[in-house]
């Protein structure tokens, strides 16, 4: 797949950096422009990301971190249970538990939540940080979701960092899963009030909390080009109706008579 010439690798994060020093320094730096690539588009166009994966997966297989950003990349086109495999074999390669977490939202994301729950009481989650175990958390909830128990997934998050009013990067993504499951249960005015919390966390736009409370309280907003095209509409004097079809002005109607009907702007053939 053609690299754009400004990628040069040198942008790749200096610990990956460090990992793909075993390798031939040309077949590292082949390498590191593609891993490049799939961090640029994993986000606005996973399945480019994934196709950059691939090929960095098919020159340098035995460096985990290769492995790591081939799992993300199908994580992120929803090919959980090739991701699965990628997280597996990377952790096998590094000895690291970081991948805990999404290890076992790919298992939701393969219809086993029970699985993920057993993960989620694993010793391994005693060895994530802080916000590895939020992360944890925020599956085993959307597991127990999956498994039709709000009430218990409403208990997996009420935690010390929910409680918190400390502000950390996973705050507005905790809170915001607390308000959902809360509406989820019919308990709207909580629920409310924690989207709210949410949106106050979330400096970055991580989540919709701005358009869940609006949908709450009624607002419905208008698209401004839709309001101008309504006005050009409305100018010209021409009114669409719910079909499809245009009516024309009466004055314009006077011009046509019932032998011209066949013709008129409004038929659909």
């Amino acid at each position: 797949m053609p690299i754009p010439p400004e990628v040069t690798g040198e942008e790749i994060d200096p610990d990956v950096r460090q990992e793909l020093m075993s390798l031939p320094k040309g077949l590292a730096e082949d390498v590191s422009r593609n891993l490049v690539m799939v961090a640029q588009l994993i986000d606005e166009d996973p399945e480019k990301a994934y196709g950059y994966s691939r090929v960095a997966l098919r020159l340098a297989s035995r460096v985990a971190a290769v492995r790591e950003a081939a799992g993300f990349a199908a994580y992120a086109t929803q090919k959980y249970s090739e991701a699965l495999a990628e997280f597996r074999a990377a952790r096998r390669m590094s000895g690291g538990v970081e991948l805990w977490p999404v290890m076992a939202d790919c298992e939701r994301g393969l219809n086993r939540p029970e699985r993920a729950l057993a993960m989620a009481g694993e010793p391994e989650v005693q060895k994530l940080d802080k916000a590895g175990q939020v992360e944890m958390r925020l599956v085993a909830a959307g597991a127990r979701r999956d498994l039709g128990q709000l009430d218990a997934a409403i208990v997996t998050l009420q935690s010390p960092e929910l409680a918190s009013t400390a502000v950390h990067p996973w705050t507005a993504r905790l809170r915001y899963a607390y308000a959902d499951a809360l509406l989820a249960a019919g308990r709207e005015r909580e629920a409310r009030e924690w989207f709210a919390k949410a949106l106050e966390a979330d400096k970055d736009g991580a989540t919709d909390a701005s358009d869940r409370l609006a949908e709450m309280d009624g607002v419905e907003f208008v698209d401004a080009f839709d309001e101008d095209e309504a006005d050009e509409e409305s100018d010209r004097g021409d009114v669409v109706d719910v079909d499809g079809d245009v009516d024309v002005d009466d004055d314009e109607d006077d011009d046509f008579d019932e032998d011209d009907s066949d013709d008129s702007v409004g038929d659909k053939s």
